[in-house]
């Protein structure tokens, strides 16, 4: 037992994985969705330098990477009517043709991940049409092929796509926790909400901790 996954048996870094949700250029780069929404994105961009450091640290130790990528096919097939309304709102919908190309479009240059977080050979990436990981993909699958219950989530958005897959990890019986200095909000006022929520109770959900937790756990995990 341990202060980062209590209650439960010593981990094992074969079942446990990393997962890096998001970090595409259209939420954490200049030129990206966000940007070009004429909101500000240091706070997303600023999470790049501390999970390059937890990624190091997984690759490191050997357990599963996963990154996520949000977005839709080219046809929007599998883009709900709602989502594209709601979007368009802001004055740039997911389709529409931006500075980076379609909007959160698949192969899309905004659509990538940011290079400095690309994945590498052996890792896996998930696409993902909706908010949560789990949302019409093979997630959960992949997961228990590789005999996996623990999740360490970091990433963006803190208050909408981090926090919808660390719920739907919960429901599925999944031990998940949030590093809190690898995950942000556009909107600093949301992140600190969300925080506060996800650690409410204890955590209804699962745990909270930070980049020293992880690797202090990490050293002490199973190989």
């Amino acid at each position: 037992m341990s202060d980062f996954w209590p209650e439960i048996a010593p981990a094992r870094r074969s079942a446990m994985a990393l997962l890096i949700i998001d970090m595409q250029v259209d939420f954490c780069a200049p030129g990206g969705w966000v940007d070009q929404l004429g909101e500000d994105v240091s706070n997303t961009r600023a999470m790049i330098a501390p999970i390059q450091r937890v990624l190091a640290a997984a690759r490191a130790a050997g357990i599963t990477v996963i990154h996520t990528r949000e977005g839709h096919k080219p046809d929007l097939s599998d883009l709900p009517a709602n989502k594209q309304w709601r979007t368009r709102v802001h004055g740039l919908g997911i389709g529409d043709m931006g500075a980076a190309g379609r909007i959160l479009v698949r192969g899309e240059p905004g659509w990538q991940i940011v290079p400095e977080l690309a994945p590498i050979e052996g890792e896996l990436i998930i696409d993902k049409p909706g908010k949560s990981s789990f949302y019409a993909t093979d997630l959960e699958e992949q997961l228990q092929a590789r005999g996996i219950d623990r999740l360490v989530i970091v990433g963006v958005t803190s208050d909408c796509c981090v926090q919808s897959t660390f719920r739907d990890g919960f429901e599925r019986g999944l031990e998940c926790v949030v590093l809190e200095d690898c995950t942000a909000a556009v909107e600093t006022a949301n992140h600190a909400a969300a925080m506060d929520i996800l650690k409410a109770y204890g955590g209804r959900w699962g745990g909270v901790s930070n980049t020293a937790g992880f690797t202090a756990m990490l050293e002490h995990a199973d190989a």
